[in-house]
């Protein structure tokens, strides 16, 4: 064979080795401890949507050269020392929680594509960071939802809550929570030593209580008295000492720490003993003064209420009656005014209408007359003389004279040459008021062809 065929043969071998090298190079296998994250054109999600990067566990895949990179990210857990301090609680007391929270990168399919797109290429120190700060500040949001009894006492639902809330934002970056171990929970001002050393002396004080009690009891029967007094204090103080042993066992965590401060602890509950006493008895009389005050005050507010409302409710309905009865009578005056109006105004009509007839048929009476007035006023007369005759004789018609007794001689005449009858008669006759007088009350002349006023002529009675 000929060198140069074979220089060819093995050039030709070396490109295909080389080939399938590189092509077995870009085949990458992903250990169980990491995450392969595999970014570039790794296709497009259900929604069509182009991916950002391709997040795979476990198996193995094949990198397109030029097209496609790749970078693991380590799944091991992640120890974080949180000390929190100066947190606020409900009760705005200051608390220090420290605590270690162990963290890790999630290998559910969604929160590692959030790891993928908001941790890849950060280091460790970074990934711990990022991470305290998410945790001091969900820890804060916690301890100031809660109250210090109830951080102190129910640790577990602390720990619920502490680890629902990392949780939910510890995956919008794609890490996981996997343990939560609180260390202890201090505050300055002593809050939750005092809870602890308030339990001592709460058992303590119902211990000797129930010895009290027994001790009354016991007076029922001295024999028995004795024999239960001295079974109820051992009882008391094994329960006294079983609590005194768990909440020191609690505080201290030792058996040696328990039995340094056992002096201590009892002075302090017989302090706290005084103390609370005296507290129970101020409050006694508080809540007293305050029920005392409540009551005079309801007994206040009951009688201003039904004097008051009463009050107010008659007020009200004779406002009401007040307001009914003047729209009444206004509507009744309105109603009375319109009446007479219309009534007065339909008397007007009428006598405006009378008076315009009448003044009608005066100008057409005085026209009749050839436009001389004197003649008008003949006319009316004369038309009306039988009627003013007979009301002169109506003066003297219903006159009622039963008897009339004239004493003359007969023979002899009165003055001017009268008999007395003739000067009774002519008397009674002149009583009637003549027409010329009356015309002249009433401002007009009699005219003259009914006659003239003449001097009166002596008048003779023949007999």
């Amino acid at each position: 064979m000929q060198p140069e065929i074979l220089i060819a043969i093995c050039v030709v071998v070396v490109i295909l080795f080389a080939l399938i090298m590189g092509i077995l190079s870009r085949y990458r296998k992903c250990p169980s401890d990491k995450i392969l994250v595999i970014y570039g054109k790794v296709g497009s999600d259900h929604n069509g949507q182009a991916r950002s990067a391709k997040c795979i566990h476990g198996g193995a895949a094949f990198i397109l050269p030029i097209l496609q990179s790749y970078q693991f990210m380590d799944l091991t857990p992640i120890s974080l020392n949180v000390d929190l301090k100066n947190a606020l609680s409900k009760q705005n007391i200051r608390v220090d929680v420290p605590s270690r929270f162990t963290v890790g990168i999630s290998t559910e399919p969604t929160i590692m594509q959030n790891a993928a797109e908001r941790l890849l290429g950060l280091k460790m120190n970074e990934i711990q960071e990022l991470a305290k700060d998410i945790i001091l500040g969900q820890l804060r949001l916690v301890i100031a939802t809660m109250e210090i009894e109830e951080i102190n006492a129910d640790r577990d639902k602390f720990l619920v809550a502490v680890s629902n809330n990392v949780e939910i934002e510890l995956k919008k970056i794609g890490l996981r929570l996997i343990n939560v171990n609180l260390t202890d929970i201090n505050d300055e001002s002593g809050y939750i030593e005092a809870l602890g050393k308030e339990a001592a002396a709460k058992a303590i004080n119902d211990a000797k209580k129930s010895v009290a009690e027994k001790d009354r009891d016991g007076e029922i029967g001295q024999a028995n008295a004795r024999r239960d007094q001295r079974i109820q204090v051992a009882a008391a103080n094994a329960t006294a000492i079983k609590g005194e042993n768990e909440s020191k066992i609690e505080i201290a965590q030792s058996e040696a720490l328990r039995r340094e401060r056992e002096a201590e602890s009892m002075r302090i509950a017989t302090a706290a003993e005084a103390v609370q006493a005296a507290k129970a008895m101020e409050e006694a009389y508080v809540a007293q003064q305050q029920a005392e005050k409540t009551r005079a005050d309801l007994e206040t507010a009951t009688q201003q209420a039904d004097i008051i409302v009463k009050a107010k409710i008659a007020k009200e309905q004779a406002e009401i009656e007040a307001e009914a009865r003047a729209e009444v009578a206004r509507r009744t005056a309105k109603g009375e005014a319109d009446a007479l109006y219309a009534k007065m105004e339909a008397q007007a009509k009428g006598t405006q209408e009378i008076l315009s007839k009448q003044a009608a048929g005066m100008h057409e009476l005085v026209m009749a007359a050839g436009g001389d007035a004197d003649k008008a006023i003949r006319l009316i007369i004369a038309n009306n003389m039988e009627e003013l005759m007979k009301i002169q004789v109506d003066a003297i018609k219903n006159i009622k004279i039963d008897k009339v007794t004239v004493w003359d001689g007969g023979s002899g005449s009165g003055k001017d040459g009268k008999t007395a009858t003739a000067d009774f008669l002519s008397g009674m006759l002149k009583s009637i008021p003549p027409m010329g007088e009356m015309f002249n009350q009433a401002g007009m002349e009699l005219p003259k062809f009914l006659g003239e006023k003449t001097e009166e002529a002596p008048q003779t009675l023949d007999q």
